[in-house]
């Protein structure tokens, strides 16, 4: 007869009680998306082969949030500075279409050449300019909208207008994770951004794929110790487990969720050994710390996290994304651009700091790391003498290191002013297929079925911007 205590209840109740049925990590325990056509007996994270010899094996995805002026940054203008002042007619502004005219407003901090490539970048940035040599800036870039939530959710998903998978569920999706104890998709981050845990979700994708969320602080992953007394009574309740998972999963072999969330427990199980070991620094030098800006026992800031990405990288992480503040106290300088620069003291050496690290230890060669914010800022004001700058999608700046990228160029310009793009311009899906390019995908191969139809990230768009690729 059978235990009339053994039903599914008594079996979540369990999974409660045990560390993979913890909040260890809300992403991959997250409820999943049916995948159509998939086997259930697949691991989603099991490595795949890429479409074409990749120049790159992971990515460092920097995003600064809310807004980094391209005119106070990566793209020098002089006769901005020449016609401060004056005014040009603008047929739309912050998304109302109509005739304006508007005042120019110049940049704040001067622009000098730097490195051997003599690329001007602003004493904003005076840590990234050292680097220069090393970096693509791209300063055609183009999106589709002008409020944030739309525009976050571009850049990192392509979609403007509804939620879609973001760039690192696709990677995930597409080439799988060479270290099964870690995401294949980590997100550091100390606050949520603009549209939120989209920005790293994973849509109609295998929930795995979403991305796992790390906050700086003294327990960046919660629950992260296991919650048994010891390492062998653990043992004994996976062991159980596992058991009753394929027994609960036999007679639902389709299920793509089921196989999914079973594989996530084993990643968070994994999560347990690995994870403490990439938050413990007390392997890395004091050399290495500063180089960071980072302070002995510090576990805040954007040098923690750039830190902290690279142990990543290191340990076989495929996409680690980096942002730097939330959805206030951001680049969004509506008021005065005078708030670029704690936030650019917060982000300039640490990025620097991790370019070095990177190359020193010949990760650079096949790592890509992409700096990006969701748009620029207007090069001029409705009134003269303003102290701050709106939102401005129509061109802006992004940058390029590492694997598959030529060195020490620029690409793209915008027009005298920086108010729209001069030539080559650079939309986001040109950007996301470049990136997927470098990593051995073919963006119009890499699709998921959905709703009756073949979903990319590119959408029907994309062309890869071949003249920066090594």
């Amino acid at each position: 007869m059978k235990n009339p205590d053994f039903r599914p209840q008594s079996r979540r109740n369990m999974l409660r009680s045990m560390v993979v049925g913890s909040s260890l990590f809300p992403a991959l325990v997250a409820e999943l998306s049916a995948a159509e056509g998939s086997s259930s007996t697949e691991n989603p994270l099991t490595p795949k082969m890429p479409h074409f010899p990749a120049k790159a094996k992971r990515i460092i995805f920097l995003y600064m949030s809310g807004g980094v002026s391209h005119v106070d940054s990566w793209d020098p203008k002089p006769a901005l500075i020449a016609d401060a002042g004056k005014t040009v007619p603008i047929n739309e502004f912050q998304g109302r279409k109509g005739s304006f005219n508007m005042f120019l407003k110049p940049p704040q901090w001067k622009f000098r050449p730097h490195g051997q490539s003599g690329t001007e970048v602003s004493d904003l940035f005076p840590h990234m300019a050292e680097c220069v040599d090393d970096l693509c800036v791209i300063r055609s870039m183009k999106s589709d909208h002008t409020n944030h939530y739309e525009a976050t959710l571009g850049i990192h998903t392509g979609s403007f207008t509804f939620a879609r998978p973001s760039l690192g569920a696709w990677l995930s999706y597409g080439l799988g994770t060479v270290n099964q104890n870690l995401p294949s998709f980590i997100v550091i981050a100390p606050q949520s951004p603009y549209a939120g845990g989209q920005v790293w979700g994973s849509d109609f994708l295998p929930g795995a794929h979403q991305g796992t969320l790390v906050v700086p602080g003294p327990e960046p992953v919660a629950n992260i110790q296991r919650r048994s007394a010891t390492a062998e009574l653990q043992e004994l309740e996976l062991g159980l487990l596992a058991k009753m998972n394929r027994r609960h999963q036999t007679p639902r072999a389709t299920d793509p969720q089921l196989a999914a969330r079973i594989q996530s427990f084993e990643t968070a199980f994994g999560m347990q050994s690995a994870m403490p070991e990439v938050f413990d620094l007390s392997d890395e030098t004091e050399a290495t710390l500063k180089m960071y800006g980072l302070e002995p026992g510090s576990t805040r800031g954007f040098a923690w996290q750039c830190l902290i990405a690279r142990r990543l990288a290191e340990r076989g992480v495929r996409f680690v994304e980096l942002i730097d503040v939330g959805s206030s106290g951001n680049w969004d300088a509506h008021g005065d651009m005078m708030t670029h620069v704690p936030l650019a003291q917060n982000v300039d050496r640490p990025i620097a700091g991790m370019l070095r690290d990177l190359r020193q230890r010949g990760l650079l060669d096949d790592t890509l790391v992409v700096w990006t914010t969701e748009f620029g800022r207007t090069p001029f004001n409705a009134a003269q003498g303003a102290a701050g700058r709106e939102h401005h999608h129509w061109v802006f700046s992004s940058w390029l290191a590492g694997a598959g990228v030529r060195p020490g160029m620029t690409w793209g310009e915008s027009d005298e002013y920086g108010i729209d793009v001069g030539r080559d311009a650079v939309h986001v899906h040109d950007f996301h297929a470049t990136i997927l390019h470098l990593m051995g995908i073919d963006h119009t191969r890499l699709t998921w079925r959905h709703s009756g139809r073949d979903f990319r990230l590119t959408d029907v768009h994309g062309n890869i911007i071949q003249p920066i690729l090594s």
